[in-house]
């Protein structure tokens, strides 16, 4: 199966912030911005703008809860995300096997 990596998705997953406010939000079931922003050394402002992020790509959603929206974590998203991670590993891993092949050659007849 070829998994076609999502440049925005892994963009939103690459911001240390983004990728905290998931692992909150996979631990505790879920959250609004207000209760992310008291974990966080961050602002509720700047949650706020990290959860916009992560729900354009479809890594959370947003739901009403009063005054604030509580966002889950979307499963399928997530799997898909760890699918492409795993796909540009492996890639990255045959990578190396080559570059290895190639060194060890060159050593090979260095030897000789």
């Amino acid at each position: 199966m070829t998994v076609t990596v999502d440049d925005d998705l892994w963009s939103a997953i690459g911001d240390p912030t983004r990728r905290r406010m998931l692992d909150l939000l996979l631990a505790d079931g879920g959250g609004t911005a207000t209760s992310l922003s008291e974990r966080l050394p961050v602002t509720r402002q700047a949650v706020a703008k990290h959860l916009a992020v992560l729900d354009r790509v479809g890594l959370v959603q947003g739901t009403p809860a009063g005054r604030e929206r509580r966002y889950l974590v979307d499963d399928e998203q997530l799997a898909r995300a760890a699918a492409q991670l795993s796909t540009v590993g492996a890639t990255w891993d045959a990578r190396l096997r080559r570059i290895k092949r190639i060194a060890e050659a060159i050593q090979r007849r260095k030897e000789q």
